[in-house]
């Protein structure tokens, strides 16, 4: 039997496919979560667009971390790492669909 939070993060792959195919964008999800199935690293769970995306699910994220409607994204970065912007789904299938479609 699979264990339980294996499910929950093959039903949140599936999600994030469906989204993106609903978005008008090109989406598959790796075999096994294993994007070696997909001649990748192993450590890709789908494509959006061929953007190699790792999905991680969280009972809960940092509230520091979470856009809020106020703000459009949120930039972090650890000590001397690369910063990150956190986004919400929907506005990264736009962005990714806009770049597809050459508009600005």
């Amino acid at each position: 039997m699979t264990h339980p939070s294996k499910t929950k993060g093959n039903a949140y792959e599936r999600e994030l496919v469906n989204a993106a195919k609903d978005a008008g964008l090109d989406s598959k999800r790796a075999y096994a979560s294993d994007g070696r199935s997909l001649g990748l690293h192993e450590t890709v769970d789908l494509l959006i667009d061929d953007k190699k995306i790792q999905a991680k699910r969280r009972k809960s994220i940092a509230a520091f971390m979470q856009p809020t409607e106020h703000v459009d994204a949120v930039a972090i970065r650890q000590d001397r790492g690369e910063t990150l912007i956190v986004i919400t789904l929907n506005e990264y299938l736009e962005l990714i669909k806009r770049m597809k479609d050459g508009i600005r």
